[in-house]
């Protein structure tokens, strides 16, 4: 769907990035009462979270690495899925699943936190890199139903201060938090650096917002954590596994698998089949 040499490309083929943004996002979604009745009624992910979001991070590689054919295909079995979840929220409003507005907020929150994630924990991004990064997920927004996804880093930031009032303190984003510091969604090895990516995750939103969700200092980093962080998500910017979605469109498209990583000396085979389990929300 988008160029090899899209800022895109160069965001999600992180995986540190990947996994730390889409927490940022969910929480962000968690924060909206429609939405978060929505994904805590009609979704799988209470019962099955890795599960979730492996499809989740799935659907999130093919629409940035996929053939166009491939992607929109896939976006388009989305499409029909949420057609067919609607309800009601605790307060009495109407909702669905493929209300425009909220498909903007989804969009939105996932552009946030990729974007602020790479560039705080991997490699900064420029004023304009932000604005390219917005701009090329504005198209894919547009086939889900979002409409008007905000284009630019200007137009983010008076969407979400348009969307504040909205937003609220929620038990389910406590719990959401805490199925994410438990879960099995990296590997076991890895899995000590679970909770300081969670921490991560919290650290990445508004200070206003955060107060407004009563996330207080004790769900964000520790000092010591934060260099912890950065070098792992450093880390991961220099790893290339031929077999992740990255790396098989380079191949695909007569690139080295190499390409994303000019420079850069590890290179590991992956022992499994499947690309790896990347968090993101679709």
């Amino acid at each position: 769907m988008l160029s090899p040499n899209s800022v895109s490309w160069r965001v999600f083929r992180n995986p540190i990035a990947l996994f730390v943004g889409g927490v940022a996002a969910v929480i962000l979604e968690l924060a909206e009462p429609s939405i978060r009745a929505g994904i805590w009624e009609h979704s799988s992910f209470r019962r099955d979270p890795v599960g979730r979001l492996q499809r989740t991070g799935l659907a999130a590689m093919t629409t940035v690495f996929g053939p166009r054919s491939v992607a929109e295909s896939m976006i388009a079995r989305v499409v029909r899925m949420h057609s067919t979840v609607m309800g009601t929220t605790r307060s009495g409003a109407s909702y669905s699943a493929s209300d425009a507005k909220l498909l903007t907020w989804v969009h939105a929150t996932a552009g946030y936190g990729f974007g602020h994630a790479y560039s705080r924990y991997v490699a900064p991004l420029s004023a304009e890199e932000f604005d390219n990064l917005y701009r090329e997920a504005a198209p894919i927004a547009q086939l889900y139903g979002a409409d008007d996804a905000p284009p630019s880093s200007a137009a983010l930031k008076a969407y979400f201060t348009a969307m504040a009032p909205r937003l609220e303190a929620s038990s389910v984003i406590f719990e959401f938090l805490q199925i994410m510091r438990t879960a099995p969604a990296i590997p076991r090895l890895l899995r000590w650096l679970q909770p300081v990516l969670i921490g991560g995750a919290v650290d990445l939103l508004p200070e206003a917002l955060r107060e407004r969700l009563g996330l207080g200092a004790r769900y964000g980093l520790r000092c010591y954590q934060r260099p912890i962080l950065k070098l792992a998500g450093a880390l991961a910017d220099r790893i290339v596994l031929t077999n992740s979605p990255a790396s098989q469109a380079c191949i695909r498209l007569g690139l080295p698998a190499t390409y994303l990583h000019a420079g850069l000396h590890f290179q590991l085979e992956q022992a499994a089949p499947e690309a790896p389990a990347y968090t993101s929300k679709v």
